[in-house]
């Protein structure tokens, strides 16, 4: 019988058993030069694999072998590229020394991990970017007691919150690509560490120039959350399972913004603004201490290259290498092209740039209630701050109404997966945005034509609920859709759309300033 690790079965795709079959992922295997004979056995020292099984609980002789697919976390390649390649010795070679994931077996693959533990992580990442985002909100029903406290007007109140959503915006630029060069992990605590930090010059600031300077150091350090996030979802569930996790990790962001003005109102009302930030403090100490202890490195070219170190010191053969390590690139290169790739992709890209654009408009929209519900519901019905505050839960029922119909999209999602013939469509995942862009603008007109006083106050707020199920639906079939396109880079292609969004909120509010 011939050696099974030196005799495979001739190239094709290899699903994994309940996965949705995907086109790109195909297992090819080096067949036999000489027709299957067999050889004599292998020393470790000619085998790697050998080595693998005798020396390694994570991994085994499929390692060994040239397996790619969108488990192993890294390369792609067609059917035909292996043979593009060459076949000689020394390639042979180099390939059974690539340092790969050991499939469904392997416990270091972040896709292996249990459910609960997948879930968990999820909720902490949600979390953190709400409390970012309540970050932007909150911060203008401080604006009477900065105005008095201060003595700045309106206009120059509102540049902090202009400037906080500008670091929100530059900040995806560099740790996007960052966190795929260093890995997720490590962005989380440096970056949140810093959103931490420059929280408290903002609870102790005696004028507006510490204000609003530390508040867009703020917002870049925060920024990690809207767009590295989204990658650690897409490194842990298969597409089959991404619409769920996705959807909640998308909601937070606008979640966020939704809940903090009826934490600052009632804050405001019956304390001083101080504890606005204070309240933010120990939020987002809370939700750092709970990424150090529970929320692990899910990158996986990372995973792969500290593997690769390990085996490295482990045997002293210097010849495992991770294939992030075969790569020619460095960091700064990395953040430079993470520059240009912006518009790179908007310009090479028409559904992403379709996608950004929509996404953008709403989310302007989103941040212009900001301004129109003070002028609403206090000048036309006499709410109070609080009162004013509360109205927003409005926005806030609709994410929720449009989270919870998740599941009803993922059945539509197998359907289409199964008239497909069993393949796989990143366009599967837009039927809810396609239903989201026609309820969004139901709803502003349905607003605007019931914000005068002689309506009842519940009636705007009942097309507000529509709005904010709307826009759920669209940001989470766009955001899905984007991790499905680029499943390898799901941080930079969010952390793409990041600057257009924060150039339209910043637009907004100062629209809505009068600026």
């Amino acid at each position: 019988m011939a050696n099974q690790s030196a005799c495979c079965s001739p190239a094709g795709s290899e699903l994994e058993k309940g996965d949705v079959p995907k086109r790109e992922e195909v297992e090819e295997e080096r067949e036999d030069e000489e027709g299957g004979m067999a050889r004599p056995r292998d020393t470790e020292a000619q085998r790697p694999d050998l080595y693998l099984r005798a020396h390694s609980s994570a991994l085994s002789a499929r390692s060994a072998r040239s397996h790619r697919s969108y488990t192993d976390g890294y390369v792609h390649f067609g059917p035909n590229e292996d043979e593009k390649k060459g076949t000689g010795e020394e390639v042979g070679v180099e390939e059974a020394y690539l340092v790969k994931f050991d499939g469904d077996t392997d416990p270091d693959s972040p896709r292996n991990r249990t459910t609960a533990r997948k879930w968990f992580i999820v909720i902490i990442l949600a979390g953190s970017a709400m409390c970012v985002t309540c970050a932007s909100a909150l911060y203008t029903s401080t604006y009477l007691q900065l105005e008095r406290d201060f003595h700045i007007s309106r206009e120059v109140a509102t540049l902090g919150l202009t400037t906080f959503v500008c670091g929100l915006g530059l900040g995806p630029m560099f740790l996007s690509p960052l966190s795929e060069f260093y890995g997720r992990r490590i962005i989380y605590l440096v970056a949140f560490g810093m959103y931490l930090i420059w929280l408290i010059p903002c609870a102790v600031a005696q004028n507006a120039a510490t204000m609003l300077v530390v508040r867009f150091f703020d917002g870049l350090a925060g920024s990690a959350f809207l767009s590295v996030a989204g990658g650690t979802v897409g490194d842990m569930f298969p597409r089959e399972k991404l619409s769920g996790p996705m959807m909640i990790y998308t909601a937070s962001p606008f979640v966020g913004p939704q809940l903090g003005p009826v934490i600052g109102g009632f804050i405001n009302q019956f304390a001083d603004w101080r504890w606005s930030f204070w309240v933010l403090i120990i939020w987002a100490a809370v939700q750092w201490t709970l990424i150090f202890f529970f929320v692990p490195e899910t990158y996986a070219p990372v995973l792969l290259r500290s593997r690769a170190i390990r085996l490295r010191k482990e045997t002293g053969d210097d010849r495992w290498k991770a294939p992030i390590e075969k790569m020619n690139k460095s960091v700064a290169k990395t953040v430079l092209w993470s520059c240009v790739r912006p518009f790179q992709l908007l310009v090479l890209d028409p559904m992403v740039l379709n996608l950004c654009l929509l996404c953008a408009i709403l989310l302007g929209i989103l941040y212009l209630f900001f301004g129109a519900f003070p002028l609403v519901f206090e000048n036309n019905h006499g709410f109070n701050e609080w009162q004013t505050g509360l109205s927003f839960l409005g926005i806030f029922v609709g994410t929720v109404i449009g989270v919870s119909c998740d599941p009803l999209w993922k059945r539509n999602y197998v359907r289409l997966v199964r008239n497909n013939g069993g393949i796989s469509e990143p366009e599967f995942r837009l039927p809810p945005t396609i239903l989201g862009a026609v309820l969004v603008p139901i709803s502003l007109f349905g607003f605007g034509w019931t914000t005068f006083p002689w309506v009842h106050w519940i009636v705007p707020i009942m097309f507000s609920v529509l709005f904010g199920l709307g826009n759920i639906l669209v940001f989470g079939g766009a955001f899905t859709f984007l991790v499905e396109c680029y499943p390898l880079w799901a941080a930079s292609a969010l952390g793409r759309v990041a600057p257009w969004h924060s150039f339209v909120k910043t637009e907004s509010w100062l629209t809505s300033s009068g600026l």
